[in-house]
């Protein structure tokens, strides 16, 4: 079952947001890492010391699952970025869910639960469409993942009308999709646009007249690695690198 997420979802509040931008981590993880410690705390207070410092503990690993370290681009046009840190285990040519005919490249990234989670914009330019789909939670490594199971894409386009896709993808441990992203946003390549809990893949959709730049097995980190670029005839002279 397929729906567009509602205009009025909430985004992060403000000082979640605050607080993880002091402490390095998404704002999302801010609320269970501070009530795992203060859990901790009390316990130690009340004298079971081992087990409040396990629970500290716990409240240290969420806090690094939700690290939010900063990354800059050393490019934006005429490239693809990465949307995720992790390995690249997919390169093909694909269809994109909602344009049937219209082939892609597709570069799959996998997220293990070691990885950062925070998901970047790969391009700059206009949202079109966020379409979540409800699905199963196999290993998401998997071939057939990105359609079997729990996903939200995401289609972009840019100032010269190429169409882009990003789909997340929901994996054996993780159970929760999050997108901060709306209809018609504008938005910049390595842009922060959600994040997946605890070990996921992202899939990115972009035109065959893009040369891809990674390869399988690579290792490719979030709002920093060039998955693919155009020819330089292709990009606009005010645009072409120096």
């Amino acid at each position: 079952m397929s729906s567009n997420f509602d205009s009025s979802r909430p985004h992060p509040g403000a000082i979640a947001a605050r607080l993880g931008a002091a402490v390095g981590i998404a704002s999302e993880g801010v609320a269970m890492s501070l009530a795992a410690a203060l859990a901790g705390i009390v316990l130690a207070l009340f004298g079971l010391h081992l087990l409040g410092a396990i629970v500290i503990l716990a409240a240290v690993a969420v806090a690094m699952f939700f690290r939010d370290p900063e990354r800059f681009p050393a490019r934006t046009d005429g490239v693809v970025i990465s949307g995720a840190d992790g390995k690249v285990t997919d390169i093909s040519e694909a269809e994109m869910p909602g344009a049937p005919g219209v082939k892609f490249r597709r570069v799959a990234v996998f997220m293990s639960p070691l990885n950062v989670h925070v998901n970047r914009a790969p391009v700059g330019g206009e949202v079109l469409r966020v379409e979540h789909t409800a699905g199963e939670f196999r290993a998401a490594f998997r071939d057939d993942a990105s359609e079997r199971n729990e996903r939200n894409l995401m289609v972009f386009a840019d100032a010269a009308g190429r169409h882009y896709g990003m789909m997340q993808v929901a994996g054996y441990l993780a159970r929760r999709i999050i997108c901060r992203l709306r209809i018609h946003d504008r938005i910049e390549s390595g842009q922060r646009i959600g994040l997946i809990m605890f070990g996921s893949r992202v899939d990115h959709f972009f035109a065959p007249e893009f040369k891809v730049s990674v390869a399988i097995g690579d290792r490719v980190r979030a709002g920093e690695s060039i998955l693919a670029e155009l020819e330089l005839e292709k990009i606009a002279p005010e645009n072409q690198p120096q």
